[in-house]
């Protein structure tokens, strides 16, 4: 019996912490890796602060849930995007609504 108890405690513990901040991460340097010209720099680093912007005055409306999957997904590989991330917690919260 005591052995299950390990694994329902992990069970319980979120890999992802969440924060009540948006998380931080490196615009420049995930723009970079996506490489290209100049001109898809400049697009890629417009994209992403404008959905960092969008993400800061929205963060309080999505859930403690989708922001750790959301989180989770939008930094699979070693890659972080704010547009990515966006886009994950907009349409959970779409699907939620849209499912009632």
């Amino acid at each position: 019996m005591l052995l299950h108890l390990p694994i329902a405690i992990m069970a319980t513990l979120s890999p992802v912490a969440v924060s009540d901040t948006v998380p931080k991460f490196d615009i420049v340097r995930e723009c970079r890796l996506e490489g290209g010209s100049t001109v898809e720099f400049d697009r890629c680093t417009s994209g992403e602060g404008a959905a960092l912007r969008e993400l800061q005055q929205a963060w309080a409306q999505f859930s403690g849930g989708d922001k750790r999957n959301c989180i989770a997904s939008a930094t699979t590989g070693g890659f972080a995007s704010y547009v990515e991330l966006l886009t994950c917690l907009e349409m959970a919260r779409d699907s939620r609504y849209s499912g009632r």
